[in-house]
């Protein structure tokens, strides 16, 4: 699709997250099992459920707008991702593996963020109201659930990892 105007970049984008989140609900029950301390798992693991309902949330837009192709790859999740795959494979102590599953889950948290930013302001924009107060919702969970993992990391995985 050629991306000459706004509404079609944010389609575009809306698609991209799509499958960035698709990829997400994949990777995070590796991570809940790859996680020691147990209020990272847990955070994970409510974390799973939210990028569940992300999805959701997603295919709703999707179909208001009638786009039936899903088909775009986020090659940046993809590359996020395989870097804690890559992470979690080298670290050698249960604390270390888990500061560094916070580290790359808060990368993921924050390409996220950016991703849903844009969205919700292209989609103010575009005078889709209801449309961006989804995706608000959305954002507002992605950071929530990035000063979870801050606070995680500063109360117990850096100390002990240290």
């Amino acid at each position: 699709m050629k991306m000459d105007n706004l509404e079609k970049l944010w389609i575009e984008e809306l698609k991209d997250l799509y499958d960035a989140e698709k990829q997400l609900t994949e990777a995070l029950p590796k991570m809940v099992e790859a996680a020691a301390t147990p209020e990272l798992r847990e955070a994970f693991e409510n974390h799973l459920e939210q990028t569940e309902e992300h999805v959701l949330r997603l295919e709703e837009v999707l179909e208001e707008l009638e786009i039936v192709d899903h088909g775009k790859k986020c090659k940046g999740m993809q590359g996020l991702i395989k870097e804690g795959e890559d992470m979690m494979k080298e670290a050698t102590d249960d604390f270390t593996r888990d500061a560094g599953l916070i580290s790359a889950a808060q990368r993921v948290e924050h390409y996220e963020i950016a991703g849903y930013g844009t969205v919700v302001s292209y989609a103010t924009q575009l005078n889709r109201t209801e449309i961006a107060e989804k995706l608000q919702m959305t954002l507002d969970e992605e950071k929530e659930a990035d000063e979870i993992l801050t606070e995680i990391a500063e109360s117990k995985v850096n100390v002990n990892a240290a």
